[in-house]
């Protein structure tokens, strides 16, 4: 399918096939697809946990309100942002442009600096506004991928982000999870599969100057 042809055909599941699993090659597509999310000045200030393990998902239902897509999906992907973003993420960065670009350190630094400078200016609750932001954009770059590969999804922001980083220990690992991706195949008695999609026209949502 063609990519339009690809988002008209994807909607948010709302009863997964529990029989059906991604192959390891379609769980690999995502993995790379989420690696390769464009996010601002490149640092990857997101990690992604995939649970496959049908005994944790069931367990984390209830911590989502319920939502049968958390247990019933092939794999659940939890987005999470570091809570931890600091002058060494940016350290990291620009040794990881040196040792692939072989950029020499009279060109980098000043930008270095500069990106520097603007984390640790920015304050606690800046620095997780932004980071949520960047998991937006995963999200929807990892949505897009799912449609592509005729992968079904379900984005969802409703769950208790303190349950779930409690019963997956993320404090420690020094993360907060912020989105959920249940991803897998639509059930064949889904009836949300078949409804046709509700869009204003293209003229109404795009403003040409």
């Amino acid at each position: 399918m063609d990519i339009i042809s690809s988002l008209k055909w994807r909607y948010a599941t709302k009863k997964f096939d529990a029989t059906k699993k991604l192959s390891d090659e379609k769980m690999g597509i995502l993995k790379e697809a989420f690696n390769l999310t464009a996010l601002s000045y490149g640092l990857q200030t997101l990690r992604l946990i995939v649970i496959e393990s049908n005994e944790k998902r069931k367990a984390l239902v209830a911590h989502a309100f319920g939502q049968r897509q958390v247990a019933d999906a092939s794999h659940l992907l939890v987005l999470c942002i570091d809570t931890k973003v600091d002058a060494e993420d940016v350290d990291h960065h620009f040794e990881a442009i040196k040792t692939i670009r072989k950029t020499p350190d009279d060109i980098l630094d000043p930008f270095k600096v500069q990106m520097t400078a603007t984390i640790e200016n920015m304050s606690d609750a800046d620095k997780e506004a932004w980071t949520k932001n960047q998991a937006y954009i995963a999200l929807g770059n990892l949505m897009t991928v799912c449609a592509v590969e005729k992968i079904d999804s379900c984005p969802m922001e409703g769950f208790n982000p303190k349950a779930f980083d409690e019963a997956l220990g993320l404090k420690e690992k020094h993360l907060s999870s912020v989105l959920l991706l249940p991803v897998g195949y639509r059930a064949s008695d889904d009836m949300f599969s078949g409804f046709k999609k509700v869009r204003k026209s293209v003229t109404e949502t795009v403003i040409e100057l």
